[in-house]
Protein backbone atom coordinates (compact mmCIF):
# COMPACT_ATOMS: atom_id res chain seq x y z
CA UNK A 1 0.00 0.00 0.00
CA UNK A 2 1.26 3.14 -1.03
CA UNK A 3 1.18 6.66 1.32
CA UNK A 4 -1.14 7.89 -0.68
CA UNK A 5 -3.52 5.18 -0.58
CA UNK A 6 -2.87 4.83 3.21
CA UNK A 7 -3.57 8.54 4.00
CA UNK A 8 -7.19 8.01 1.69
CA UNK A 9 -7.44 5.84 3.95
CA UNK A 10 -7.34 7.76 6.92
CA UNK A 11 -9.28 10.27 5.47
CA UNK A 12 -11.93 8.32 4.86
CA UNK A 13 -12.42 6.43 8.15
CA UNK A 14 -12.16 9.57 9.71
CA UNK A 15 -14.47 11.43 7.91
CA UNK A 16 -17.35 8.65 8.05
CA UNK A 17 -16.38 8.57 12.33
CA UNK A 18 -16.85 12.20 12.12
CA UNK A 19 -20.08 12.25 10.38
CA UNK A 20 -21.77 9.30 12.57
CA UNK A 21 -20.32 11.30 15.51
CA UNK A 22 -21.48 15.04 14.32
CA UNK A 23 -25.11 13.95 14.33
CA UNK A 24 -25.65 14.89 17.96
CA UNK A 25 -23.13 17.44 18.88
CA UNK A 26 -25.33 20.38 17.53
CA UNK A 27 -28.42 19.29 19.88
CA UNK A 28 -26.77 16.94 22.46
CA UNK A 29 -27.21 19.87 25.54
CA UNK A 30 -30.93 20.42 24.28
CA UNK A 31 -31.69 16.78 24.12
CA UNK A 32 -30.50 16.27 27.78
CA UNK A 33 -32.67 19.34 28.79
CA UNK A 34 -35.22 17.87 26.95
CA UNK A 35 -34.98 14.78 28.67
CA UNK A 36 -35.30 16.10 32.28
CA UNK A 37 -32.28 16.97 33.33
CA UNK A 38 -30.99 20.61 34.34
CA UNK A 39 -28.38 22.62 33.10
CA UNK A 40 -25.85 21.19 35.96
CA UNK A 41 -26.96 17.79 35.73
CA UNK A 42 -25.85 17.94 31.87
CA UNK A 43 -22.66 19.10 32.25
CA UNK A 44 -22.53 16.25 35.42
CA UNK A 45 -23.42 13.28 32.68
CA UNK A 46 -20.16 14.79 30.67
CA UNK A 47 -18.33 14.72 32.88
CA UNK A 48 -18.96 11.37 33.72
CA UNK A 49 -18.54 10.61 29.92
CA UNK A 50 -14.28 12.03 30.35
CA UNK A 51 -14.47 10.70 33.75
CA UNK A 52 -14.60 7.35 32.33
CA UNK A 53 -12.19 8.35 29.33
CA UNK A 54 -9.42 8.90 31.86
CA UNK A 55 -10.06 5.64 33.55
CA UNK A 56 -10.32 4.02 30.13
CA UNK A 57 -7.11 5.51 28.13
CA UNK A 58 -4.61 2.97 29.60
CA UNK A 59 -6.92 -0.53 29.11
CA UNK A 60 -7.45 0.62 25.79
CA UNK A 61 -4.07 2.10 24.98
CA UNK A 62 -3.04 -1.72 25.70
CA UNK A 63 -5.36 -2.80 23.48
CA UNK A 64 -4.27 -0.91 20.12
CA UNK A 65 -0.44 -1.26 21.21
CA UNK A 66 -1.17 -5.28 21.42
CA UNK A 67 -4.74 -6.63 19.09
CA UNK A 68 -3.74 -3.89 17.07
CA UNK A 69 -5.18 -0.44 15.81
CA UNK A 70 -7.63 -2.16 13.87
CA UNK A 71 -9.37 -4.13 16.60
CA UNK A 72 -9.47 -0.68 18.94
CA UNK A 73 -11.20 1.08 16.33
CA UNK A 74 -13.99 -1.90 15.41
CA UNK A 75 -14.65 -1.64 19.07
CA UNK A 76 -15.00 1.79 19.34
CA UNK A 77 -17.93 1.82 16.70
CA UNK A 78 -19.26 -1.34 18.53
CA UNK A 79 -19.53 0.56 21.88
CA UNK A 80 -20.27 3.61 20.79
CA UNK A 81 -23.52 2.02 18.42
CA UNK A 82 -24.50 0.70 21.74
CA UNK A 83 -24.41 3.42 23.72
CA UNK A 84 -25.83 5.71 21.67
CA UNK A 85 -28.91 3.65 20.99
CA UNK A 86 -29.24 3.55 25.18
CA UNK A 87 -28.68 7.37 25.57
CA UNK A 88 -32.25 7.13 23.45
CA UNK A 89 -33.56 4.48 25.44
CA UNK A 90 -33.03 6.24 29.10
CA UNK A 91 -34.67 9.41 27.82
CA UNK A 92 -37.86 7.47 26.72
CA UNK A 93 -38.26 5.29 30.14
CA UNK A 94 -37.34 8.71 31.69
CA UNK A 95 -34.73 7.02 34.38
CA UNK A 96 -32.90 10.21 34.51
CA UNK A 97 -28.98 11.49 35.73
CA UNK A 98 -27.73 7.61 36.96
CA UNK A 99 -28.53 6.34 33.67
CA UNK A 100 -27.95 8.70 31.27
CA UNK A 101 -24.21 9.08 33.52
CA UNK A 102 -24.05 5.01 33.00
CA UNK A 103 -24.84 5.13 29.23
CA UNK A 104 -22.14 8.08 29.45
CA UNK A 105 -19.35 5.70 30.90
CA UNK A 106 -19.95 3.16 27.80
CA UNK A 107 -19.97 6.67 25.73
CA UNK A 108 -16.24 7.52 27.08
CA UNK A 109 -15.00 3.69 26.95
CA UNK A 110 -15.69 3.76 23.11
CA UNK A 111 -13.89 7.20 22.35
CA UNK A 112 -11.11 5.78 23.85
CA UNK A 113 -10.76 2.79 21.83
CA UNK A 114 -10.49 5.64 19.04
CA UNK A 115 -8.52 8.14 20.78
CA UNK A 116 -5.02 7.33 19.92
CA UNK A 117 -5.58 4.20 18.05
CA UNK A 118 -6.24 5.70 14.77
CA UNK A 119 -3.95 8.47 14.23
CA UNK A 120 -0.57 5.53 15.39
CA UNK A 121 -2.15 3.78 12.33
CA UNK A 122 -1.64 6.31 9.67
CA UNK A 123 2.15 7.65 11.31
CA UNK A 124 3.12 3.90 11.56
CA UNK A 125 1.30 2.60 8.14
CA UNK A 126 2.96 6.21 6.10
CA UNK A 127 6.46 5.16 8.09
CA UNK A 128 5.98 1.64 6.43
CA UNK A 129 5.22 3.91 2.79
CA UNK A 130 8.06 5.52 3.13
CA UNK A 131 6.04 9.24 3.46
CA UNK A 132 8.55 11.93 3.48
CA UNK A 133 6.23 14.82 4.23
CA UNK A 134 5.12 17.09 7.05
CA UNK A 135 1.97 15.79 8.91
CA UNK A 136 0.86 19.14 9.66
CA UNK A 137 -0.08 18.91 5.95
CA UNK A 138 -1.43 15.10 6.46
CA UNK A 139 -3.66 16.14 9.41
CA UNK A 140 -4.87 19.68 8.10
CA UNK A 141 -5.96 18.29 4.71
CA UNK A 142 -8.30 15.30 6.97
CA UNK A 143 -8.91 18.63 9.56
CA UNK A 144 -10.44 20.21 5.94
CA UNK A 145 -12.73 17.23 5.15
CA UNK A 146 -13.66 16.36 8.40
CA UNK A 147 -15.03 19.75 9.06
CA UNK A 148 -16.76 19.55 6.10
CA UNK A 149 -18.25 16.44 6.70
CA UNK A 150 -19.08 18.04 10.38
CA UNK A 151 -21.12 20.47 8.78
CA UNK A 152 -23.18 18.16 7.23
CA UNK A 153 -23.37 16.21 10.14
CA UNK A 154 -24.59 19.00 12.61
CA UNK A 155 -27.14 20.67 10.26
CA UNK A 156 -28.51 17.35 9.38
CA UNK A 157 -29.06 16.74 13.07
CA UNK A 158 -30.39 20.02 13.67
CA UNK A 159 -32.83 19.42 11.29
CA UNK A 160 -33.77 15.96 12.37
CA UNK A 161 -33.95 17.38 15.97
CA UNK A 162 -36.48 19.46 15.08
CA UNK A 163 -38.28 16.90 13.95
CA UNK A 164 -37.66 14.90 17.41
CA UNK A 165 -34.84 15.13 19.85
CA UNK A 166 -34.15 11.21 19.23
CA UNK A 167 -34.13 11.23 15.70
CA UNK A 168 -30.16 12.46 15.47
CA UNK A 169 -29.38 9.54 17.75
CA UNK A 170 -30.73 6.77 15.77
CA UNK A 171 -29.27 7.79 12.60
CA UNK A 172 -25.90 8.16 14.04
CA UNK A 173 -25.92 4.42 15.64
CA UNK A 174 -27.16 3.46 12.22
CA UNK A 175 -23.69 5.09 10.07
CA UNK A 176 -21.54 4.26 13.21
CA UNK A 177 -22.43 0.26 12.16
CA UNK A 178 -21.99 1.18 8.30
CA UNK A 179 -18.45 2.75 9.34
CA UNK A 180 -17.97 -1.28 11.54
CA UNK A 181 -18.52 -2.71 8.30
CA UNK A 182 -16.71 -0.19 6.37
CA UNK A 183 -13.52 -0.57 8.47
CA UNK A 184 -13.70 -4.23 8.60
CA UNK A 185 -13.29 -5.15 5.51
CA UNK A 186 -10.61 -1.51 4.21
CA UNK A 187 -8.76 -1.37 6.91
CA UNK A 188 -5.50 -3.29 8.03
CA UNK A 189 -2.41 -2.61 10.41
CA UNK A 190 0.41 -1.38 8.58
CA UNK A 191 3.90 -1.07 9.70
CA UNK A 192 2.59 -2.70 12.94
CA UNK A 193 2.24 -6.40 14.25
CA UNK A 194 -0.08 -7.06 16.50
CA UNK A 195 0.22 -9.47 19.19
CA UNK A 196 -1.62 -12.06 21.30
CA UNK A 197 -2.55 -10.93 25.13
CA UNK A 198 -3.98 -13.03 27.05
CA UNK A 199 -6.58 -12.22 29.96
CA UNK A 200 -3.61 -13.37 32.60
CA UNK A 201 -1.03 -10.59 31.12
CA UNK A 202 -2.98 -7.62 30.75
CA UNK A 203 -2.18 -6.32 34.61
CA UNK A 204 1.16 -7.10 33.47
CA UNK A 205 0.71 -5.32 29.83
CA UNK A 206 -0.81 -2.48 31.46
CA UNK A 207 1.92 -1.84 34.21
CA UNK A 208 4.43 -1.78 31.16
CA UNK A 209 2.59 0.82 28.84
CA UNK A 210 2.12 2.88 32.09
CA UNK A 211 5.94 2.59 32.96
CA UNK A 212 5.90 3.55 28.68
CA UNK A 213 4.13 6.18 28.82
CA UNK A 214 5.80 7.95 31.52
CA UNK A 215 9.27 7.40 30.04
CA UNK A 216 8.27 8.15 26.48
CA UNK A 217 5.47 10.99 27.33
CA UNK A 218 5.66 12.57 31.19
CA UNK A 219 9.60 12.76 31.62
CA UNK A 220 10.11 14.23 28.10
CA UNK A 221 9.89 17.77 28.78
CA UNK A 222 8.53 18.98 25.63
CA UNK A 223 5.78 16.00 25.41
CA UNK A 224 4.83 16.93 29.10
CA UNK A 225 4.61 20.88 28.45
CA UNK A 226 2.15 20.03 24.86
CA UNK A 227 0.28 17.54 27.76
CA UNK A 228 -0.10 20.33 30.30
CA UNK A 229 -1.88 22.59 27.85
CA UNK A 230 -4.63 19.71 26.44
CA UNK A 231 -5.03 19.39 29.98
CA UNK A 232 -5.70 23.38 30.49
CA UNK A 233 -7.57 23.71 26.68
CA UNK A 234 -9.56 20.26 28.05
CA UNK A 235 -10.98 21.94 30.98
CA UNK A 236 -13.20 24.81 28.67
CA UNK A 237 -13.00 22.89 25.18
CA UNK A 238 -15.86 20.55 25.72
CA UNK A 239 -18.27 22.23 28.28
CA UNK A 240 -17.15 25.29 25.88
CA UNK A 241 -18.64 23.64 22.60
CA UNK A 242 -21.68 22.43 24.80
CA UNK A 243 -22.38 24.99 26.39
CA UNK A 244 -22.78 27.80 23.86
CA UNK A 245 -26.10 25.50 22.73
CA UNK A 246 -28.12 27.32 25.44
CA UNK A 247 -26.37 30.39 25.64
CA UNK A 248 -26.86 31.28 22.15
CA UNK A 249 -30.22 30.62 22.15
CA UNK A 250 -30.71 32.61 25.39
CA UNK A 251 -29.04 35.68 23.93
CA UNK A 252 -31.18 35.10 20.57
CA UNK A 253 -34.20 35.15 23.34
CA UNK A 254 -36.04 31.80 21.24
CA UNK A 255 -35.06 29.22 23.53
CA UNK A 256 -36.83 26.28 21.34
CA UNK A 257 -35.24 27.18 18.32
CA UNK A 258 -33.31 24.36 17.80
CA UNK A 259 -32.59 24.49 14.05
CA UNK A 260 -30.45 27.45 15.09
CA UNK A 261 -27.99 25.45 17.83
CA UNK A 262 -27.56 23.25 14.52
CA UNK A 263 -26.48 26.25 12.58
CA UNK A 264 -24.23 27.54 15.09
CA UNK A 265 -22.44 24.09 15.18
CA UNK A 266 -22.18 24.11 11.14
CA UNK A 267 -20.38 27.46 11.40
CA UNK A 268 -17.82 25.77 13.79
CA UNK A 269 -17.17 23.28 11.01
CA UNK A 270 -16.48 25.96 8.32
CA UNK A 271 -14.19 27.43 11.15
CA UNK A 272 -12.54 23.95 10.99
CA UNK A 273 -11.94 23.86 7.36
CA UNK A 274 -10.97 27.47 7.37
CA UNK A 275 -8.38 26.79 10.17
CA UNK A 276 -6.81 23.49 8.56
CA UNK A 277 -6.95 25.07 5.61
CA UNK A 278 -4.45 28.12 6.58
CA UNK A 279 -2.13 25.35 8.79
CA UNK A 280 -0.20 25.05 5.11
CA UNK A 281 0.04 29.17 4.51
CA UNK A 282 1.44 29.49 7.86
CA UNK A 283 3.89 26.50 7.57
CA UNK A 284 5.31 27.90 4.71
CA UNK A 285 6.24 31.22 6.29
CA UNK A 286 7.18 30.41 9.83
CA UNK A 287 10.35 28.73 11.12
CA UNK A 288 8.59 27.50 14.74
CA UNK A 289 5.46 25.56 15.35
CA UNK A 290 5.52 27.09 18.80
CA UNK A 291 5.32 30.14 16.94
CA UNK A 292 1.66 29.07 15.30
CA UNK A 293 0.52 27.14 19.06
CA UNK A 294 1.51 30.58 20.81
CA UNK A 295 -0.62 33.12 18.92
CA UNK A 296 -3.44 30.86 18.45
CA UNK A 297 -3.81 30.23 21.91
CA UNK A 298 -3.84 33.25 22.26
CA UNK A 299 -6.72 33.81 20.18
CA UNK A 300 -8.55 31.25 21.73
CA UNK A 301 -8.24 33.11 25.28
CA UNK A 302 -9.16 36.23 23.72
CA UNK A 303 -12.71 35.14 21.73
CA UNK A 304 -13.87 33.14 25.02
CA UNK A 305 -13.77 35.89 27.39
CA UNK A 306 -15.58 37.82 24.77
CA UNK A 307 -18.26 35.42 24.61
CA UNK A 308 -18.92 35.71 28.29
CA UNK A 309 -18.53 39.56 28.11
CA UNK A 310 -21.17 40.95 25.66
CA UNK A 311 -24.71 40.83 25.73
CA UNK A 312 -26.08 40.07 21.52
CA UNK A 313 -26.06 36.69 20.00
CA UNK A 314 -24.82 38.98 16.63
CA UNK A 315 -21.79 39.72 18.90
CA UNK A 316 -21.29 36.18 20.91
CA UNK A 317 -21.60 34.00 17.85
CA UNK A 318 -18.54 35.18 15.74
CA UNK A 319 -16.85 35.87 19.04
CA UNK A 320 -17.28 31.87 19.75
CA UNK A 321 -16.33 31.32 15.41
CA UNK A 322 -13.23 32.95 16.09
CA UNK A 323 -12.16 30.82 19.35
CA UNK A 324 -12.71 27.70 17.18
CA UNK A 325 -11.43 28.96 14.06
CA UNK A 326 -8.16 29.62 16.89
CA UNK A 327 -8.61 25.93 18.36
CA UNK A 328 -8.36 24.77 14.75
CA UNK A 329 -5.05 26.10 13.89
CA UNK A 330 -3.27 24.43 16.77
CA UNK A 331 -4.80 21.19 16.69
CA UNK A 332 -3.23 19.94 13.76
CA UNK A 333 0.64 21.39 14.74
CA UNK A 334 -0.01 20.34 18.32
CA UNK A 335 -0.77 16.33 17.20
CA UNK A 336 2.51 16.55 14.45
CA UNK A 337 4.74 18.14 17.52
CA UNK A 338 3.43 15.43 19.38
CA UNK A 339 3.97 12.58 17.32
CA UNK A 340 7.59 13.55 16.50
CA UNK A 341 10.09 11.23 18.19
CA UNK A 342 7.78 8.66 19.61
CA UNK A 343 8.33 5.28 19.10
CA UNK A 344 5.91 3.24 17.15
CA UNK A 345 5.24 0.49 19.66
CA UNK A 346 4.00 3.38 22.25
CA UNK A 347 2.52 5.50 20.01
CA UNK A 348 -0.91 5.17 20.43
CA UNK A 349 -0.07 4.80 24.32
CA UNK A 350 1.48 7.94 24.12
CA UNK A 351 -1.27 9.55 21.89
CA UNK A 352 -3.76 7.86 24.54
CA UNK A 353 -2.02 9.47 27.08
CA UNK A 354 -2.11 13.00 25.84
CA UNK A 355 -6.20 12.55 25.13
CA UNK A 356 -6.81 11.18 28.89
CA UNK A 357 -5.09 14.26 29.99
CA UNK A 358 -7.60 16.32 27.94
CA UNK A 359 -10.35 14.53 29.84
CA UNK A 360 -9.05 14.97 33.18
CA UNK A 361 -9.33 18.48 32.57
CA UNK A 362 -12.36 18.31 31.10
CA UNK A 363 -13.54 16.64 34.11
CA UNK A 364 -13.10 19.55 36.27
CA UNK A 365 -13.86 21.72 33.54
CA UNK A 366 -17.45 20.78 33.08
CA UNK A 367 -18.07 19.79 36.74
CA UNK A 368 -16.79 22.98 37.91
CA UNK A 369 -17.98 25.37 34.93
CA UNK A 370 -21.27 23.84 35.22
CA UNK A 371 -21.83 24.30 38.35
CA UNK A 372 -20.89 28.07 37.79
CA UNK A 373 -23.15 28.47 34.92
CA UNK A 374 -25.71 27.26 37.12
CA UNK A 375 -25.21 29.85 39.64
CA UNK A 376 -23.88 32.62 37.75
CA UNK A 377 -24.85 32.48 34.52
CA UNK A 378 -23.23 30.75 31.37
CA UNK A 379 -22.16 33.77 30.58
CA UNK A 380 -19.84 33.96 33.50
CA UNK A 381 -18.58 30.35 32.85
CA UNK A 382 -17.12 31.53 29.42
CA UNK A 383 -15.20 34.43 31.11
CA UNK A 384 -13.76 31.78 33.29
CA UNK A 385 -13.20 29.26 31.18
CA UNK A 386 -11.23 32.21 29.08
CA UNK A 387 -9.05 32.83 32.31
CA UNK A 388 -8.12 29.40 32.44
CA UNK A 389 -7.08 28.82 28.56
CA UNK A 390 -4.71 31.82 29.41
CA UNK A 391 -2.40 29.05 32.20
CA UNK A 392 -1.89 27.80 28.55
CA UNK A 393 0.18 30.30 27.23
CA UNK A 394 2.82 30.23 30.03
CA UNK A 395 3.62 26.07 29.29
CA UNK A 396 3.70 27.05 25.64
CA UNK A 397 6.05 29.87 25.98
CA UNK A 398 8.19 27.26 27.71
CA UNK A 399 8.28 24.89 25.36
CA UNK A 400 9.42 27.60 23.16
CA UNK A 401 12.76 28.23 25.23
CA UNK A 402 13.51 24.50 24.61
CA UNK A 403 14.77 24.64 20.73
CA UNK A 404 13.90 21.71 20.42
CA UNK A 405 14.58 20.14 16.64
CA UNK A 406 11.03 18.59 16.70
CA UNK A 407 9.72 22.67 17.00
CA UNK A 408 11.37 23.70 13.63
CA UNK A 409 9.63 23.55 10.06
CA UNK A 410 11.68 22.73 7.30
CA UNK A 411 11.18 25.11 4.69
CA UNK A 412 10.02 22.55 2.00
CA UNK A 413 8.35 19.50 2.60
CA UNK A 414 10.88 16.49 1.63
CA UNK A 415 11.79 15.22 5.41
CA UNK A 416 10.60 15.32 9.03
CA UNK A 417 11.69 18.42 11.01
CA UNK A 418 13.35 15.91 13.62
CA UNK A 419 15.90 13.31 12.49
CA UNK A 420 15.12 11.02 15.11
CA UNK A 421 11.18 10.98 14.28
CA UNK A 422 9.75 7.76 13.28
CA UNK A 423 7.05 9.41 10.90
CA UNK A 424 4.96 6.80 9.07
CA UNK A 425 -5.72 13.07 14.54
Amino acid sequence: MKSKRVIRTYITIASLYTLSASLIWGVNTLFLLDAGLDIFSVFVANAVFTAAMVVFEVSTGVVADTSGRRVSFLLSMAVLCFATLGYVGVSIAGDGLFWFCVMSVFLGLGFTFYSGAVEAWLVDALKATNYDGELEHVFARTGMITSALMLVGTVGGGILGTINLAFPYVVRALLLAIVFGWAFVGMHDIGYTPRALTASAIPAEMRKVAHESISYGWRKQSVRLIMVTTFIHGAYSIWGFYAAQPHFLNLLGQPDAIWVAGVVAALVSITGILGNWLISRFMNRLHFRTTLLIAAAALMTAATIGVGLVNSFWLAVPLFLLGTLAFNLFLPVKQAYLHQGIPSEQRATVISFDSMMGSAGGIAGQSGLGYLSRQQGIAAGFVTGGVITLLAIPFLLMLRGLNDPEDQILPAAGKTTAPSAEISQ
